[in-house]
């Protein structure tokens, strides 16, 4: 089978960091070429644009795209229309609205549209789905607190609408949920605290239910300093569940059940290979949809500005 070239479009930290890689130790896919207005890899084909690259380079399969989510769908549409597989970062949008033409070009051409939520893909996360299936929840307690000037510095696209602020990394912890969960969970309260010189905000405070009455309670915060925090609380009638570090440990009742750091990026790679054999489409919008109800039902407070130095 030939190798599926790829090109990544959009050169920054999660690219080099994450995706190139995955892609290197991923069988079946190989980096073939790069678009980016302000970085390169020696050896690989460079271009400053995507149009440039699609003009350039005909023979590339699929396209990667790593930019801001307040320009992916035009390069997304793009890249379908000159008949490429498509994978979106996350989140894969600026709206939800904008996702379904894209989903329905996709389908038409026969060609593979994927909207990778990158933290489904950590050891933990299926162990837990299977455990929770067959046990009744009780309460559900997410902490997912970082430092924004340790993981995204210099960003500014993530302040502005569309960038999500906080949500950036808390859509992750709500990719975990809709994966592991049981049932379809719905929004009904949010706080968002808005720094006073900023368009997104730099925390969230949010309550959740499902058809049961389940209280689910989340908080993001972009301010933490020291130990980090990506923990997910589950009581059950069967004790305590709590995954942590993102997903990649997992604990019953001080039992340890899963403890270990799997390459998130590498599952991504394997399915998007899978998923383009199969001439499918992966894109699952729910993480996105609860961001957009925050967005929507959420109350605003303002709090102090907030700044890099």
């Amino acid at each position: 089978m030939t190798a599926i070239r790829i090109a990544i479009v959009g050169l920054g930290k999660i690219a080099r960091d994450q995706h190139i890689p995955a892609i290197a130790q991923t069988a079946g896919i190989e980096l073939a070429a790069i678009a980016s207005r302000n970085a390169s890899i020696d050896g690989i084909e460079h271009f400053a644009t995507l149009n440039e690259l699609l003009e350039n380079v005909p023979d590339i399969d699929a396209v990667a795209l790593c930019t801001p989510p307040q320009v992916r769908h035009a390069q997304a549409a793009a890249a379908l229309k000159a008949g490429k597989h498509v994978l979106l970062e996350k989140p894969p949008g600026a709206t939800v609205s904008e996702l379904a033409p894209l989903i329905a070009v996709a389908r038409q051409s026969g060609l593979t549209l994927f909207a990778t939520w990158h933290s489904r893909f950590a050891p933990a996360v299926e162990p837990a789905r299977t455990f929770l299936a067959g046990r009744q929840i009780r309460s559900v307690v997410v902490e997912w607190k970082e430092d924004v000037r340790v993981w995204h510095p210099g960003q500014a696209w993530i302040w502005e609408p569309g960038g999500l602020g906080v949500f950036d990394p808390g859509i992750n912890a709500l990719s975990v949920l809709t994966r592991i969960l049981p049932r379809p969970f719905f929004l009904i309260e949010a706080e968002l605290s808005f720094p006073a010189n900023r368009a997104a905000p730099i925390a969230a405070n949010l309550a959740f239910s499902d058809a049961t009455d389940l209280p689910i309670l989340a908080e993001f915060d972009w301010r933490q300093t020291g130990r980090q925090t990506w923990d997910i609380r589950v009581e059950t009638d069967d004790g305590r569940l709590t995954l942590s570090y993102g997903g990649s440990r997992l604990v019953h009742d001080g039992r340890t059940l899963v403890d270990e750091k799997q390459a998130e990026y590498r599952g991504i790679y394997q399915r998007f290979v899978e998923l383009i054999a199969s001439r499918v489409s992966d894109v699952d919008l729910s993480p996105l949809v609860h961001v957009a109800d925050a967005f929507m039902l959420g109350r605003r407070r303002n709090v102090e500005p907030f700044t890099e130095d």
